[in-house]
């Protein structure tokens, strides 16, 4: 019976998984640049070096054989060719070592003593007798020429004529030499020609070579082995900080919003660190803000629906009669629920973007005038109204939105001031902006609680304290809306004694300039 392979899955290589961290790539990575690094340096150093030996080499030979040139030439001059030097390899030998500093060899017996004007300025040199056969050695048949002579000279030298034929020096290496013309008179008559050393190299320049490049090697190992200390410490280093940053993370993924990560220094690790104690900062605010904001609904729910449970029931054991007065009480009671929950979903609305705007052309001087000289007629707290409306201050907005501004403004002063209650409003022009300034008189506001006023359901003091039926959410719609226009609006102390607002919307762009 055949099993189905393919369906069984692969083992998982679970060592391959040690390997795909960030420390081991950050370490194959520092650690790869500098090897890459460091063979460069290696290779490119020891093309310098062989180069510049070379040419060192090559540079010292041509200096070198200059003053073989010039004996040559004489040398011509005197005898008028080359058969003083062709027909004597000795004295070529000679005339090689003297030139070159290698120093001069004897001659070998049975060869020939060169004539006084060999070379130029040559002592006269007297023959030295010929010696006595060896014995069991026969001896040389008169009339019988020597042997030829060994060439035992650097084989890099040649001796050529004008037509570059080979006078001297080893067979084949013509075309490899490098040609010096050798010149009497302005007349060329014969080149002296030398092999570079790229093509031959001495076995001791080959030595000294190989021991710089040993020694290179040393000095490359042991830089190979501290690049990959240091790769392996760098990788280290920043693995660390870097674990400790995904931990936190990991932390505040899971809700932990506690978590502050240490900070330590100065560099974008630093900052990084410092960012994500802002964020679990924000976060940690955002979520009891959360909190607070559904204990606060809660509790702003509970009032009327208790208020409600309490008289339903009144009515159904008949301690209360259903008449006119307990029946407004109940609808109150449900208007006020209606107003909370309206107020939730505007809030909702504009957190998601979604509170809808039908813009329009509003002089906004006239607009307020009109707003307040409606609601001064209402029944409720009498209001002294002080009003300083410039004229033409043209903006575009919604004017049921902004009636709505106005209207929780209103009902803000006239719960909370203390009678007589004054009220002063000023609509100017302000730059690009038209300014709507409330003051209202006392009571007003601790300096440290302004900035929260507009924080949904927040509320001071006693003195400004509920106890009239608002749900604390009226200047958080205020605040949103004006927002929602591209204006913003900020509270301060009124010179009056209560609260000042000021708002900035931006003017109608098709008449700001006319």
């Amino acid at each position: 019976m055949q099993t189905d392979r393919s369906a069984t899955p692969a083992p998982p290589r679970a060592w391959l998984s040690r390997f795909d961290t960030l420390r081991v790539k950050l370490f194959l990575a520092i650690a790869g640049a500098n090897v890459v690094l460091v063979m460069s340096i290696y290779l490119i150093y020891s093309w310098s070096f062989d180069k510049g030996l070379v040419e060192y080499l090559n540079k010292a030979d041509e200096n070198r054989l200059q003053p073989m040139i010039v004996r040559l030439a004489e040398g011509y001059r005197q005898n008028g060719n080359w058969e003083w030097i062709t027909e004597d390899h000795q004295r070529w030998q000679d005339l090689s070592r003297e030139v070159l500093g290698t120093g001069r060899m004897p001659r070998r017996p049975g060869e020939g003593t060169p004539p006084p004007h060999a070379l130029p300025g040559a002592a006269t040199a007297t023959p030295a007798p010929t010696p006595a056969p060896a014995p069991g050695v026969a001896p040389a048949v008169p009339g019988t020429p020597p042997p030829p002579p060994t060439f035992t000279i650097d084989p890099r030298l040649l001796l050529l004529d004008p037509q570059r034929n080979l006078l001297a020096g080893p067979e084949g290496r013509t075309e490899q030499a490098v040609l010096k013309p050798i010149t009497v008179n302005n007349e060329l008559v014969g080149y002296l020609g030398y092999v570079p050393r790229l093509q031959m190299v001495a076995s001791l320049e080959r030595v000294f070579l190989g021991q710089q490049r040993r020694t290179f090697a040393v000095i490359a190992l042991g830089m190979l082995a501290a690049v990959l200390l240091n790769a392996a410490l760098i990788a280290r280093w920043l693995s660390r900080r870097l674990r400790v940053l995904g931990e936190g993370t990991a932390a505040v993924a899971q809700g932990d919003y506690s978590v502050r990560l240490p900070i330590r220094g100065h560099d974008e690790l630093t900052q990084l660190a410092g960012a994500f104690n802002h964020m679990a900062s924000s976060l940690q605010a955002a979520q009891h803000a959360r909190q607070q904001w559904i204990a606060d609904i809660a509790h702003e729910l509970r009032t009327p629906l208790a208020t409600l449970r309490a008289e339903i029931e009144a009515l159904q054991d008949g301690v209360r009669q259903p008449n006119t007065a307990n029946l407004d009480s109940l609808a109150q009671e449900v208007s006020r629920l209606t107003r909370l929950v309206e107020d939730l979903r505007l809030l909702s609305l504009s957190d998601l973007g979604a509170l809808d705007y039908r813009p329009a052309s509003i002089d906004l001087g006239r607009f307020v005038g009109h707003h307040l000289s409606d609601a001064t007629g209402l029944p409720g707290k009498a209001l002294q109204v002080r009003t300083d409306l410039a004229p033409q201050v043209e903006i575009r907005a919604d004017g049921d939105r902004l009636d709505q501004v106005l209207s929780n403004l209103l009902q803000n002063t006239q719960r909370y001031t203390d009678d007589p209650a004054t009220l002063s409003v000023q609509v100017r022009r302000h730059e690009h902006e038209a300014q709507l300034t409330w003051e209202d008189s006392g009571p007003g506001v601790p300096p440290e609680a302004l900035p929260r006023l507009t924080e949904r359901l927040y509320r001071v003091d006693s003195s400004r304290a509920s106890v009239s039926g608002g749900s604390g959410l009226g200047l958080a719609i205020a605040h949103a809306i004006v927002e929602g226009h591209g204006g913003r609006m900020r509270a301060s102390a009124s010179a009056l004694g209560g609260l000042r607002w000021d708002i900035w919307l931006p003017l109608n762009t098709d008449t700001a300039h006319g």
